[in-house]
């Protein structure tokens, strides 16, 4: 059976002032989700799943018409406000999604098989998608899912802060702990992020994080849903809160239902979290066109 691909595609992009899951990189008008589904079409990927907003749909066909025709199925979800378990009440201040986790569990009617679960709007580079195929191919233990890891240090911006899930692990790559650390930044050539109580906080840029590159087997939904049916309880007055792909990972390691192994890989990862960080993805895809990594028309 075939992985599936699974894009989370439904952030506001409130950070980069555009709808930056389309935005144009490549030399032939590609967005960076272009690269990443031809990474996963070569790695053996089977079906691709959209997550998206419902406002979004339109542009996502616009953009996408029909070059994937022949090359790779390609299904639309939603994730809604709306989407909680009944007598839940959204307050009426709420305007973005309820978050990357809730975003998964969205996909849970649309997926029966092993899945990769990534950003839109992030490069990880053909050998991450590999990983996690062989990952996959060789692995028995349906509670043993799955992240690649890279490094902290690669992955930051020089425009502004970042969200990252830092890792920590035992010696055999199996996730002890992850902390959703969303304001880590670059200051005078150190890495780190400011604590409420502790102030700045310095990090080892050698340090694993996720980029949210996760290979789950569909066990993880009911993970997701119990989770989600928890969170939602606490979080359904406040307009700001979000269900962290980190959360129900955590609660699932606590309680022994499943572990994680983070893969090592040399893929580099980058980004688009600010406007300004297009030009340089630009020129990273402009010179892995021009070392053979990847055609100059993608599709073509």
């Amino acid at each position: 059976m075939k992985p599936t691909l699974l894009i989370l595609a439904a952030g506001m992009g409130s950070r980069y002032g555009g709808l930056k899951q389309i935005d144009k990189i490549g030399p032939s008008g590609e967005a960076i989700i272009d690269y990443s589904i031809y990474d996963a079409i070569r790695a053996g990927f089977g079906k691709v799943v959209m997550v998206i907003r419902p406002e979004l749909e339109a542009d996502f066909r616009e953009f996408f018409g029909n070059k994937l025709d022949g090359k790779i199925e390609i299904e639309y979800v939603y994730q809604t406000l709306d989407n909680v378990p009944d007598g839940i009440e959204v307050s009426v201040d709420r305007k973005k999604p309820w978050g990357t986790a809730h975003a998964i569990l969205v996909a849970a009617d649309a997926i029966n098989e092993p899945f990769l679960a990534i950003n839109a709007d992030d490069f990880y580079g053909a050998e991450a998608y590999q990983a996690v195929a062989d990952f996959f191919s060789t692995n028995t233990d349906k509670d043993m899912h799955c992240m690649v890891g890279y490094e902290l240090g690669l992955t930051l911006s020089d425009f502004g802060s970042v969200s990252r899930g830092v890792c920590e692990y035992v010696d055999d790559l199996i996730v002890s702990d992850i902390t959703e650390v969303t304001n880590i930044e670059k200051r005078d050539g150190k890495i780190g992020y400011t604590d409420p109580e502790k102030g700045w906080v310095l990090v080892d840029p050698k340090l694993f994080v996720s980029m949210n590159v996760w290979g789950f087997y569909p066990g993880i939904f009911d993970i997701f849903k119990t989770g989600f049916e928890q969170f939602i309880g606490q979080a359904k007055d406040d307009p700001k809160a979000e269900y962290y792909i980190a959360k129900p990972l955590m609660d699932m390691i606590a309680n022994k239902e499943g572990e994680i192994k983070i893969l090592k890989s040399d893929a580099r990862w980058f980004g688009v979290t600010y406007r300004e960080d297009k030009d340089f993805a630009i020129n990273r895809i402009n010179d892995l066109v021009q070392n053979g990594k990847y055609p100059g028309d993608l599709w073509g």
